[in-house]
């Protein structure tokens, strides 16, 4: 296990880039894991859409791609070292905004299936069709709810 000395060390090997990356990701997975608690999904994901930017790039490049990695990777590493455990759910919303606050098409996707007699729930962020934050492809064993996160509104009758 590495020692608080170490961690320390690591952050600051990191570029200015990363290093801002891992406290915005820090400090949104902080305050998503009370607003999820405090707001419920619904209106916690209205409020990181608020506070992410409309404008999204049309055709993305493979420096789209690689920037998008490199953030999933810090903030990966930042809910790793974190003083509690974030959930999928927290971890995918957070990353879901960092990528869209600075203009990546990405989709917030949670999948459900039962195992037995439990019901299970799994979140993930996809850029393209491939998940971003689910490198050992826990997602596969999910059926996504039918279309993004984004999309999805409990209809009015």
């Amino acid at each position: 296990m590495k020692s608080v000395v170490d961690k320390w060390r690591g952050f600051w090997r990191l570029t200015g880039f990363e290093r801002g990356i891992v406290v915005e990701a820090v400090v949104a997975l902080t305050v998503s894991w009370a607003g999820l608690r405090l707001a419920g999904f619904r209106r916690w994901k209205a409020a990181l859409t608020w506070l992410a930017p409309s404008s999204i790039e049309n055709s993305p490049s493979d420096s789209t791609l690689e920037s998008a990695r490199v953030i999933a990777r810090m903030e990966s590493a930042a809910a790793r070292n974190l003083f509690f455990q974030a959930s999928c759910l927290e971890q995918s919303m957070v990353l879901w905004w960092l990528l869209r606050s600075r203009g990546i098409p990405v989709e917030l996707r949670v999948g459900a299936r039962k195992e037995g007699e439990s019901f299970e729930a799994h979140a993930w962020v996809e850029f393209e069709g491939a998940a971003l934050n689910d490198a050992g492809e826990e997602h596969v064993h999910f059926v996504p709810f039918d279309g993004p996160v984004t999309s999805m509104e409990t209809p009015s009758h």
